[in-house]
């Protein structure tokens, strides 16, 4: 069981084999069948044990090389982080063999999906929540992913399982008309994909600033200023865009304290008739409160009428905070047990859940810092009929050359697929990308390079049935699901 799940990482990305998700998911559901609750719930384990394991493996890199935590230390951790996350799907192995331990249709097709999607809730909420291994993510290059904006990619992940429970009904019945289920969900979903949400307009220049800053000095009082030059460099070279974006933190220091370095950036790109996005800290002096911000400047309207202010409107508080990067519970008993608890940049405070889009030479930018495109369900909520793109502003650096920061990627992607929007990714140092509507790559650049990425993105009005409905559909599924498997649970 351990096997299947190390099996199922070569589906996510970098790698891309997204057959093996079905394989894998199919070998694990065989191995389920006649087992005691228990004996199920351990089987589960192993199995969510190794996709976990071989596929977060790349979380070690930030501890053992920026928080002064030794290797084994920094594996120990990681090991016992995914020996947690495996708990959820273990449940759900439990209260299959408990409750359906009949070896039926129902118990396959709607009893485990069902059990499976509330168990990836479950890890998506529970101490904040991290959904970063949902199986739908495996699939965004199949035509499956035509599933994402009608239901989201839980609707993918319930495609892959319920595949996954026809061919082992097909193989166990030996029937084949079992093999009818995901032909159709193939078909479906390949149909959905040809499907126009979302209305493209008008083409908008964009220059993506990459400034490659090592991870080792991008908090370095000394580094300031020679970071803020290479930034300021690249973007001379770029002023002819319709927007300029910085990745997160570029400016490596509070808004504070930069705010004739700010006023001096407003006008000068709006003396270019060009827009600018960027990411900084801010520090509400009033409340003693700090936050991961994004900031608009430059041409703000197209009259270029708006002006930089310190602490203006025009601006996005992340809201998901990342758990021991950017802020420790605890931290009075935490902070001083080991370096990790103390990483720069970790006591941030959370933005609103609903903030406004971004404004930038007047198109809407809903916006995501970093980690915040995993959680879809909160950002559907800044998504709205005018918003034109997403702006996802990241630094991937603190995970190296790790499968990490492509895992990040194919996570934002899905996102431009489910709000049917294009998305724009700066980073410091990789992966910078840019997706249309659709989730189709329009151009990037290679890791860890100092460069801009041009691209030519159109802007698109209107919302996707699951930008309105969220994940409201799949809830009465599952819950239709599990009340109609449970009754039919003997036949």
């Amino acid at each position: 069981m351990f096997l299947c799940g190390c099996l199922i990482t070569g589906a996510f990305a970098p790698y891309n084999w997204w057959p093996l998700a079905f394989i894998a998911m199919a070998g694990f559901l065989f191995h389920l069948q006649n087992q005691t609750p228990w004996r199920a719930f351990r089987l589960s384990w192993l199995f969510a044990m190794g996709m976990n394991i071989t596929g977060l493996s790349w979380i070690h890199v930030s501890m053992s090389t920026f928080s002064g935590m030794s290797l084994a230390a920094a594996y120990s951790l990681v090991v016992v982080l995914c020996a947690y996350l495996s708990l959820y799907p273990a449940v759900a192995g439990y209260l299959l063999n408990r409750f359906f331990p009949t070896g039926n249709a129902s118990r396959l097709l709607l009893a485990f999906p069902a059990l499976w999607l509330m168990s990836d809730w479950m890890l998506g909420q529970v101490l904040t929540g991290f959904p970063w291994m949902w199986i739908g993510y495996s699939q965004a290059d199949s035509w499956l992913s035509g599933f994402a904006p009608l239901f989201g990619v839980q609707s993918i992940t319930l495609a892959v399982v319920s595949t996954s429970a026809a061919l082992v009904l097909a193989i166990t019945q030996h029937k084949i008309r079992w093999l009818f289920i995901p032909v159709m969900l193939f078909i479906g979903g390949y149909g959905l994909q040809r499907q126009e949400w979302t209305t493209p307009g008008e083409e908008v220049d964009f220059a993506l600033i990459q400034g490659n800053i090592p991870q080792s000095l991008k908090w370095e009082p000394s580094e300031i200023r020679p970071t803020l030059l290479k930034y300021l460099t690249l973007t001379q070279k770029s002023m002819d865009a319709d927007i300029v974006a910085w990745p997160e933190s570029a400016v490596p220091a509070m808004e504070n304290d930069m705010r004739e370095f700010m006023t001096n950036m407003d006008e000068t790109l709006r003396s270019k008739n060009t827009g600018f996005i960027t990411g900084i800290q801010y520090h509400d002096q009033q409340n003693n409160q700090s936050y991961n911000a994004v900031v608009g400047l430059g041409l703000i309207d197209k009259e270029g009428q708006q002006f930089y202010q310190y602490g203006q409107n025009n601006r996005w508080y992340k809201q998901h905070l990342v758990p021991i990067g950017e802020f420790v519970p605890f931290e009075t008993y935490l902070r001083p047990l080991a370096p990790i608890f103390d990483l720069p940049m970790s006591s941030f405070s959370r933005g609103n859940a609903k903030q406004a889009n971004i404004l930038a030479k007047g198109y809407k930018f809903a916006t995501a810092i970093c980690y915040e495109t995993e959680f879809s369900d909160e950002m559907r909520q800044n998504i709205h009929d005018d918003t034109q793109f997403i702006m996802n502003v990241s630094n991937d650096s603190w995970f190296g050359e790790s499968t990490g920061p492509w895992q990040h990627l194919n996570i934002a992607r899905m996102r431009a697929m489910e709000f049917g929007k294009p998305l724009l990714r700066p980073t410091n140092s990789g992966v910078t990308a840019a997706f249309d509507e659709k989730g189709r790559l329009l151009a990037s650049l290679p890791q860890f390079e100092m460069a801009v990425l041009r691209v030519k993105v159109k802007a698109t009005t209107g919302t996707t049935p699951y930008t309105k409905w969220g994940s409201i559909p799949l809830v009465i599924y599952v819950a239709s699901s599990l009340l109609l498997a449970y009754r039919r649970r003997e036949v």
